[in-house]
């Protein structure tokens, strides 16, 4: 009974030890850096539409098919490879007779399709950058009659990221250096490393404003430059120097 009780006081003391180291949490400093890597572009994508209203919907389809079938004819003389050729969006919409102007001149009888428009949007890949002004234009004597943008972009992005990369975790780390020898503490390990990044894209001039110059035989297009861009966050163990 005694060497019961002598062996449940001694493990007292053990337990609440245990407890307490239990709650010392570990101490950490958490820096983050951005690392941006500026480059040319090699890859453009235009995207275009056709819109084509009639009153039946086989004849506003009819329309748009043969507009179109031109307009990706006169893409494959400019040398634009098929598989670099996406309908990116087709739509059908019926047009409804206005209603009347007054409230009591309205019926109960559902509205009346008068007509209907098809939209056909393709996005074009074009690798030959100096073609570019020439594509808008073409797309748009062969009939497309709206133009939705313009982007640039690299077809292999990943070597400009693992160099923003190394950017950003190099300035990362040298943070980490200055505010532990500010703050008088020791730099133990790293305990977790998050990384992230994009492409800034430049801004594409005016969208009407490009088409209709485009038109005129004059697109200034002119790629300038991309910025990939690449995030790290360091968390260090830290401990008193």
């Amino acid at each position: 009974m005694w060497i019961v009780c002598l062996v449940m006081l001694l493990g007292i003391p053990v337990m609440a030890s245990a407890h307490e180291e239990m709650k010392i949490e570990t101490a950490t400093l958490r820096v983050s850096e951005t690392g941006t890597v500026p480059h040319a572009p090699d890859t453009a994508f235009v995207t275009f539409g056709l819109e084509t209203p009639a009153k039946s919907l086989i004849d506003a389809q009819k329309r748009n098919s043969t507009i179109m079938n031109k307009v990706i004819d006169r893409l494959r003389d400019l040398q634009i490879e098929k598989e670099r050729i996406q309908t990116s969006s087709f739509t059908v919409s019926p047009q409804y007779r206005p209603l009347p102007s007054r409230p009591s001149d309205a019926s109960t009888a559902p509205p009346e399709i008068i007509g209907y428009v098809v939209s056909n949007m393709v996005t074009v890949e074009i690798r030959a950058l100096d073609r570019v002004g020439i594509v808008i234009e073409e797309v748009l004597k062969a009939g497309a009659n709206s133009f939705h943008g313009l982007h640039w972009g690299l077809r292999d992005e990943q070597p400009v990221r693992l160099s923003a990369l190394k950017q950003a975790t190099i300035k990362a780390r040298e943070k980490a250096a200055v505010l532990s020898e500010v703050l008088r503490v020791k730099l133990v390990r790293v305990l977790s490393v998050t990384e992230g990044g994009h492409v800034v894209r430049p801004a594409a001039p005016h969208m009407a404003r490009m088409a209709m110059e485009a038109s005129a035989g004059d697109a200034p297009v002119s790629p300038g430059e991309l910025k990939v861009e690449a995030t790290v966050t360091l968390v260090y163990e830290i401990e008193p120097n």
